[in-house]
């Protein structure tokens, strides 16, 4: 008997570390919840894109619940505009003209630009959450002066204001869908902070032996 039990043991955690991390079922039957242990259930899964997909469109319900208000961060530096080769014997203040779009990413590698489905489920939850809107792209355009020495070149960097949300989406089915009425799967995006400044920051360096031949002659 205990050998018995012991390989039923194994087998059970073995169909348990079988389960997607990103992704969990739960089916509710009299205010218990059950995760499905089997090995065939855990190999009988839809895809976390083919579960959105579902949302507003072949469900009872659908619903995101981020775990928390939007956290907000600096993007990564980069340079925007042409670089400005000072090849004069004096200071030279060089305007860049630029234009710089921010987009946006998230855990299914989607657009959230649709107004339908998941998409719109996503923004509608943040904006009744938080009075946060989401936004999936911003473009800004600026001139910036930059005072390059002689013998140097300039060069403009953007960070823009980025905002990142958490959460999971709560779908009901009618019929059970891959065998479970209700399906719960993690979600987390990034965006570009609504009506937020960015930061620009000038940069001047030494022009190397190359860039002097190519741009001075």
């Amino acid at each position: 008997m205990k050998n018995t039990q012991n390989t039923k043991d194994t087998k059970n955690r073995r169909a348990k570390a079988r389960l997607p991390i990103l992704l969990a079922a739960a089916l509710t039957t009299g205010g218990m919840t059950l995760a499905p242990t089997s090995a065939q259930a855990a190999d009988e899964q839809p895809t976390i894109r083919e579960l959105l997909d579902k949302c507003d469109n072949g469900t009872d319900l659908c619903v995101f619940h981020p775990s928390g208000p939007p956290e907000e961060s600096m993007g990564e530096a980069h340079q925007v505009g042409d670089s400005a080769f000072n090849c004069t014997a004096d200071l030279q203040r060089s305007t860049v003209g630029w234009s710089d779009t921010t987009g946006e990413s998230n855990s299914v590698g989607v657009s959230l630009s649709a107004e339908v489905g998941f998409a719109k489920v996503f923004k509608v939850s943040i904006e009744t959450n938080y009075s946060h809107t989401w936004e999936s792209s911003h473009t800004e355009s600026e001139q910036t002066n930059v005072d390059v020495r002689p013998g140097e070149v300039g060069w403009v960097t953007r960070e823009a204001q980025m905002q990142r949300v958490s959460g999971q989406y709560e779908l009901h089915f009618e019929d059970k869908f891959y065998g479970h009425y209700y399906w719960y799967v993690p979600f987390d995006a990034t965006g570009p902070l609504p009506d937020a400044p960015s930061t620009k920051t000038q940069h001047t360096r030494p022009m190397t032996d190359q860039e002097r031949s190519e741009h001075c002659g």
